[in-house]
């Protein structure tokens, strides 16, 4: 969180760029990343990344960022995370971030790593995601939508002590616009509960399955697709629970001034489409998630994307665990930004053995974050391991100061 005078840690890659950056900052630590898509016919940073760039700028105080002429590299020395502290880039009480209209990702790939700088800042954090670029809903390139993010992993902090003064509103639903590019959504954070360290957390048992809850939302389309989307989802997950309830979310699409034309209030609608966000619940308070979204392309109809993203339930699931594939770096980077004790964290095993878990690992261990214990599960259904992680004791540099 803040200055040190240790050299860079030299990383490669564009790959996990948005989770290194958010472990350089709670580290205090520098980061040189190079090779950024040096082989592509389009190299260096990509607009949303250089869009989140400018967010980190615009929530901390003295961070410096240095990009080569090409883009393909670049050195990042973070400062303190302020917040929406006033007199340090926030108007009104809150930071308003616009996204760029060639934007291809969700606006969750902003929120998440927001969400893990915001309780160890020292204000409030309260952020405006608005612009031609916010899309809301779920992406093609792996984003999950804003309402999976809402129900599916902020409940999920206060397993850490952090549950106060927490919200995430949805003021505008966008898809993705003509080739997946913008939506001209509006998303609203406010993430109020600063802690100086996330509890110590000991989950190791998943529970059963008691009850599913989800949102069917179009934008700009007829509210007849969300019906039939709930209506298929309902048919694959009636037989297997029967505490189901989808609510139905019809929203008018966003409008756009048109480019190219001598009428300047000429306006465009973009972001129509329509898709669907399920999370089951376990009696134990563990959390599953699925979501899709139609392409921006169109041509899917909504029974198909609704059965498509009950069956995705069923499969994440099936996958065991206390916690899903996309909620699981958020718990395992919580875990070892507390205190310096043992947590234990009850995965499957083949969420511990993907690309992106393995990933963390090791930019953990390169960040100084101690090793991780993998052992069976003792008590859970075969397949499913238990995370040992021991605390590396960063914590708050802003609220101790205060």
């Amino acid at each position: 969180m803040s200055k040190t005078s240790l050299p860079p840690i030299r990383l490669t890659t564009q790959k996990g760029l948005a989770h290194r950056l958010v472990l350089s900052t709670l580290t205090g630590r520098a980061i040189h990343v190079s090779e950024i898509r040096s082989s592509s016919t389009n190299p260096g940073l990509a607009p949303h990344e250089i869009s989140f760039l400018r967010l980190l700028e615009a929530v901390t105080n003295g961070s410096t960022i240095e990009i080569s002429y090409t883009g393909t590299s670049f050195v990042y020395r973070p400062g303190l995370i302020t917040g929406a502290t006033p007199g340090t880039g926030a108007s009104g009480g809150f930071i308003r971030h616009e996204l760029p209209a060639g934007c291809v990702r969700g606006v969750s790939y902003f929120l998440i790593p927001l969400c893990l700088l915001a309780p160890f800042s020292k204000a409030p954090m309260n952020v405006l995601f608005t612009g031609a670029g916010t899309i809301t809903s779920a992406t093609t390139m792996g984003d999950v939508s804003a309402d999976t993010v809402r129900t599916a992993i902020l409940p999920l902090y206060a397993h850490f002590g952090i549950s106060n003064n927490i919200e995430l509103r949805i003021l505008r639903r966008s898809n993705p616009g003509p080739t997946g590019k913008g939506g001209a959504g509006e998303i609203q954070l406010a993430f109020g509960h600063q802690v100086r360290f996330p509890k110590t957390i000991h989950i190791l048992n998943p529970g059963r399955v008691k009850k599913v809850r989800g949102v069917a939302y179009c934008t700009g389309v007829s509210a007849s697709n969300n019906a039939r989307m709930i209506e298929a989802a309902r048919g694959v997950l009636n037989p297997l629970t029967g505490d189901t309830y989808i609510f139905s979310d019809v929203s008018s699409a966003p409008y756009l001034p048109s480019t190219g034309r001598t009428d300047s209030s000429t306006k465009k609608k973009i972001g129509v489409g329509f898709g669907l966000s399920l999370v089951a619940e376990s009696s134990t308070g563990s959390l599953y998630s699925a979501d899709v979204a139609s392409p921006s392309a169109g041509g899917t109809p909504p029974e198909d994307l609704g059965r498509q993203c009950a069956y995705q339930l069923l499969e994440t699931i099936s996958l065991g665990g206390c916690v899903s594939p996309v909620a699981a770096p958020t718990m395992l980077t919580l875990m070892a930004m507390g205190s310096e004790d043992v947590g234990r964290l009850q995965i499957g095993r083949d969420i511990v053995g993907s690309e992106g878990i393995i990933s963390l690992g090791r930019d953990l261990k390169a960040f100084g974050a101690g090793g991780w214990g993998i052992r069976e599960s003792a008590h859970g259904q075969e397949g499913e391991i238990v995370v040992s992680l021991v605390g590396r004791g960063v914590g708050n540099v802003g609220r101790k100061i205060a």
